[in-house]
């Protein structure tokens, strides 16, 4: 009987590996914004949003004052505000979707020595079994908050431009 071929043992480095990274990604203050309940969510976007005023308010207060035109100041306001809400929103996507993509796939690269020497680590039918359910249960609903999100911002958005637009 001949040996089959040898295969090489990765070592993929801990920190590299897929669950791992969805832990760690979990467990930080701003990404796991994105995994609390509806309510707290939601009051975290508001918060936000409001925040926003902070620099949007004084730079609405340049072109439009409130005491003349305070529609347009309003809602040149509500447009940067949002716009950072946005950036936010789309970081948390970003970040989640990055995620959801090594958890997913079959194999996954990785760095070393983190020199660029990166190489492929084909995941175990184990891991990978674990790793889509992960991405079933957990990461496919929390996507699908955050796209919803993007789209409530950009029809927001809508409408307050098309306001704007009637203002004038």
């Amino acid at each position: 009987m001949k040996p089959g071929p040898t295969r090489k043992v990765v070592i993929i480095p801990p920190e590299q590996l897929p669950m791992n990274e969805y832990e760690e990604l979990r467990a930080s203050w701003f990404f796991h914004w994105a995994t609390l309940e509806p309510r707290r969510y939601w009051v975290g976007m508001a918060l936000v949003w409001l925040g926003a005023w902070l620099i949007s308010g004084p730079v609405a207060n340049w072109s439009y004052p409130p005491r003349r035109l305070p529609l347009e100041f309003l809602l040149a306001g509500s447009a940067m505000a949002s716009g950072f809400l946005l950036l936010v929103v789309a970081r948390l996507y970003l970040g989640w979707s990055y995620i959801f993509d090594r958890l997913n796939r079959a194999q996954v690269d990785y760095e070393e020595t983190g020199a660029h020497d990166g190489d492929l680590w084909v995941k175990p039918e184990e891991v990978l079994a674990k790793d889509r359910l992960v991405v079933e249960y957990q990461l496919t609903p929390l996507l699908k908050r955050l796209r919803s999100t993007i789209a409530l911002i950009g029809l927001l958005a809508s409408v307050n431009g098309l306001l704007f637009w009637l203002a004038h």
